[in-house]
């Protein structure tokens, strides 16, 4: 993880809740006869996304690890929170689901859930995190951030930043770059990253934050400029794009941040079973490789570490919508 990530797990160790991964399951196989049966790896997202390809660098191994099958089973919907409720209602612990900050972080703070996004699944290990990224039409004006700041403050709400959604972390980093510079953008949801890269490259809406592993195929292709990376650190598949905070824009960090959860109750040696058993996969180089296709960055966290994290997540977040007023239909 970045110096900053770290820091926010490390800094959050003492506002974990007490009840978080205590007790057992009623009716559940003790911790040692588990998996008895094929494990799910539920995804919020369709397949094809960054969540998904997440989830299936993982299971492709995790179940030869595990001594069962662990297949991929996707749920998309609600900010990829309906897989999560899966989780949360399963009755025999062989779910486990692709956690992504959207689902984690940010929803439990803008819709009423199903679910108790902190008594009902743990945290259980982290995987990685892949930045958004503040891009342009290659065809735009702009070629810094500083450009585009001040063509903003002239025209206040005159640009239109797309995302792929209310509350997805688009959003929510339009509006962290709102507060920290001042200026007044124009928020456009759509139904999907796709659509809204659709618009950017034709012009419709002049500018988005959206994740690497969505951008980098279009900077790569020459359609889109890249012209910093949200995340503390530059990152290796951009090399020569700057960070927000180098760009002059301070306070503004955005990743989609991935890890997967089990629900609460699960034995503490199951948990700590799967913890190590993604841990030791995901370190293979085959993994690292796969992951850094599409910008990941995994630095091993402690489950403590990530429970940690998951906290100072919530709380950044939730401090950001309120300050902010941020509501979705």
């Amino acid at each position: 993880m970045n110096r900053l990530t770290r820091r926010r797990a490390l800094g959050a160790l003492s506002l974990l809740p007490g009840a978080m991964a205590t007790g057992m399951l009623p009716g559940t196989a003790r911790a040692q006869a588990w998996p008895s049966q094929p494990v799910k790896l539920m995804v919020g997202s369709s397949p094809g996304g960054g969540t998904d390809a997440m989830a299936r660098t993982v299971a492709d191994k995790l179940g030869p690890a595990l001594g069962t099958t662990v297949v991929v089973e996707n749920r998309p919907g609600v900010s990829n929170t309906l897989a999560v409720d899966v989780v949360a209602k399963s009755t025999d612990g062989h779910a486990l689901v692709m956690g992504v900050s959207t689902a984690h972080a940010i929803a439990p703070h803008l819709i009423r859930l199903a679910y108790d996004n902190e008594r009902d699944v743990v945290p259980v290990v982290y995987v990685g995190a892949v930045p958004n990224v503040l891009v342009v039409a290659a065809t735009a004006p702009y070629k810094t951030v500083a450009e585009l700041v001040a063509d903003a403050r002239k025209q206040p709400g005159r640009l239109n930043y797309a995302s792929s959604g209310n509350g997805s972390t688009q959003h929510i980093a339009g509006e962290m770059f709102e507060e920290s510079t001042g200026i007044t953008l124009n928020h456009v949801p759509y139904r999907g990253s796709a659509p809204a890269l659709v618009d950017l490259m034709g012009g419709q809406v002049q500018l988005s934050f959206d994740t690497l592993a969505s951008v980098l195929p279009h900077i790569k292709g020459g359609k889109l400029r890249a012209l910093a990376v949200c995340s503390a650190t530059r990152n290796e598949q951009l090399p020569g794009v700057p960070t927000l905070a180098e760009a002059g824009v301070k306070d503004v960090e955005m990743s989609a941040w991935y890890g997967i959860y089990m629900k609460a109750g699960m034995p503490k040696s199951v948990q700590q079973r799967v913890h190590d058993e993604v841990n030791k996969l995901l370190a293979l180089p085959e993994s690292r490789a796969r992951l850094a296709t599409f910008g990941a960055d995994h630095q091993p966290m402690s489950q403590a570490q990530f429970q940690a994290f998951h906290v100072a997540e919530n709380k950044r977040y939730a401090d950001l919508i309120k300050r902010r007023n941020i509501k979705i239909d």
